[in-house]
């Protein structure tokens, strides 16, 4: 199974008070998925097989509008190789060791 990168940023059209809540919801079920995952300040990264990371990016949507959103836009990045690809070999020389 090569390991894919997906990152996500959904943008639901709801009243501005409702919008992290929904955000939350999102996450909430991403972290249900056990896949490997990063939140940031403007998108969600995972890391997966490419067929189930899309099937979540999919779900997503539908929680949006479950959420009460009339419309959802989403910016969805998609880092695949034949190999794999993880989020370490990417930042982690990067990130600093607390």
């Amino acid at each position: 199974m090569a390991l894919a990168n997906v990152s996500i940023q959904v943008l639901p059209v709801v009243e501005e008070k409702d919008l992290y809540h929904v955000v939350d919801k999102v996450i909430e079920y991403i972290d249900s998925c056990g896949v490997k995952y990063e939140v940031g300040p403007m998108e969600t990264t995972m890391e997966g097989e490419l067929s189930q990371l899309l099937k979540i990016v999919e779900t997503a949507q539908n929680i949006c509008v479950e959420q009460g959103a009339s419309r959802v836009a989403s910016v969805v990045k998609i880092d695949y190789k034949p190999s794999g690809i993880t989020m370490e070999e990417k930042v982690g020389k990067y990130r600093k060791n607390k």
